[in-house]
């Protein structure tokens, strides 16, 4: 048995080291915990007694026990409750856990202890973790798979999510998004009949005529339904303007974007006035994507993922999850472990033959942009080491806006025939 609790010990080690927690083994190097560990015997003796892992992080106390065989992982009484009895502290991982971070809540000053229970190994194990505050009270936790959620990065996100059962600010944003993309969604179907694929061109194309306000080249009090010069073609020279100023090269490529923007200029029901709404349907949707998106910037962290999650929402809601589009939406979350996985640097070069909506490309952008602070290194990212195809046009127009409007990075997007492609002449562009 004792070659096996080496070998788990030796895997939670792992464990621990790939979610960037350096925790201590068999004691603490912090004078506070290893004082109280002096008397934390598992019998009860007030002799010494050692977790198998403990240590801080942030302002959390986190403490781990484990096992080697899953069936020895916790043991409940009569009650359902863990028990605290001698031989279910020393022969079970989180009655052990429990043990250690009730002991410590008594006789350290840390008010947030995190207590931990392992068993298993590898390829089959049990991650248990409780909550244990202050004053002693316990509470039990959903399992998990890893620590990750435990780092210095994510591990306050956890304790407001799951100890204090609030939303997150990341959820309290994706609702408001959820429900503002869909309020939008069925006014372009209310008061425009507008086709599934032309709503998010519709709203890519004046997420870009509104950037211009900044520069004071578009005004939403100009749009007044005129019959000259429509509500249209003022939005549509707004965005004219916006791919200049982003440079969009060659011309062929803002030919491409331009031609797939003009159902905002030419579609005839959304540029005349609306008898419910008195004005036309262009402007309601202006006011509203500048209301609800370009005024509540200032309320998350930045203005990329705030525009990127209401676009990938709005998104779903055409067709049914996108799917009549063409479009399968990836998740945010996946998309940033892919970065991960792939282990990505600043000097490294993404290629994404079938790049749809730009989501793995803009994550890989930002990925890369966050580990490195040399401005020319950033600008070298952004302009040559992302490289995309999409085969769809109204795709590629949402795939080159979506990364406009994320940070630049639409340099080397271009739309193609991946499987039409030549290898050798992909590889000369740095794909």
């Amino acid at each position: 048995m004792a070659k096996k609790e080496i070998k788990t010990d030796l895997w939670v080690y792992e464990l621990l080291k790939e979610a960037g927690l350096n925790l201590s083994a068999q004691g603490s190097d912090i004078v506070e915990i290893n004082n109280a560990l002096k008397t934390a015997s598992k019998s009860g003796t007030g002799k010494v007694g050692f977790p198998e892992y403990c240590g801080v992080v942030n302002d959390f106390l986190i403490v781990i026990e484990d096992k080697a065989d899953t069936a020895k992982h916790i043991q409940r009484d009569a009650n359902g409750l863990i028990s605290l009895d001698t031989t279910s502290v020393r022969d079970f991982a989180v009655n052990g856990a429990l043990h250690y971070g009730k002991h410590l809540a008594a006789h350290t000053s840390y008010n947030k202890i995190i207590a931990i229970g392992v068993s298993g190994d590898e390829k089959r194990h049990k991650i248990s973790p409780l909550f244990i505050d202050e004053r002693g009270n316990d509470k039990e936790l959903d399992d998990v798979e890893t620590f990750t959620l435990f780092s210095a990065k994510n591990i306050a996100e956890y304790y407001v999510k799951n100890v204090l059962k609030e939303q997150t600010q990341d959820e309290k944003t994706t609702e408001e998004i959820l429900k503002d993309a869909k309020a939008l969604h069925e006014d372009l179907r209310n008061y425009g009949s507008i086709q599934d694929k032309d709503k998010p061109l519709i709203v890519s194309g004046i997420l870009l005529a509104l950037r211009e306000m900044e520069h004071h080249n578009f005004a939403i009090d100009t749009l007044n339904g005129d019959n000259i010069k429509t509500d249209g073609q003022k939005i549509y020279e707004a965005i004219q303007a916006n791919l200049d100023r982003a440079q969009v090269k060659p011309q062929v490529k803002k030919d491409k974007l331009l031609s797939q923007f003009l159902v905002i200029r030419d579609t005839k029901a959304i540029n005349e006035k609306h008898p419910q709404l008195g004005k036309t349907p262009l402007k309601h949707y202006v006011e509203f994507i500048h209301s609800h998106i370009y005024q509540n910037i200032k309320r998350i962290h930045s203005a990329e993922d705030y525009l990127g999650r209401f676009y990938g929402e709005f998104m779903s809601y055409s067709g049914g999850d996108g799917q009549t589009l063409g479009i399968v939406l990836t998740p945010k979350h996946i998309t940033e472990l892919f970065c991960e996985l792939a282990d990505l640097k600043p000097d490294d070069s993404v290629f994404d033959p079938c790049c749809g909506t730009a989501g793995f490309l803009i994550a890989a952008m930002h990925h890369m942009l966050q580990q490195t602070e040399n401005e020319t290194q950033k600008r070298h990212i952004r302009q040559d080491q992302l490289h995309g195809i999409e085969l769809q046009p109204y795709m590629f127009t949402i795939a080159t806006t979506n990364m406009i409007l994320r940070g630049d990075g639409k340099s080397n997007l271009e739309q193609e025939d991946f499987l039409k492609q030549n290898p050798a002449k992909l590889q000369l562009k740095g794909c």
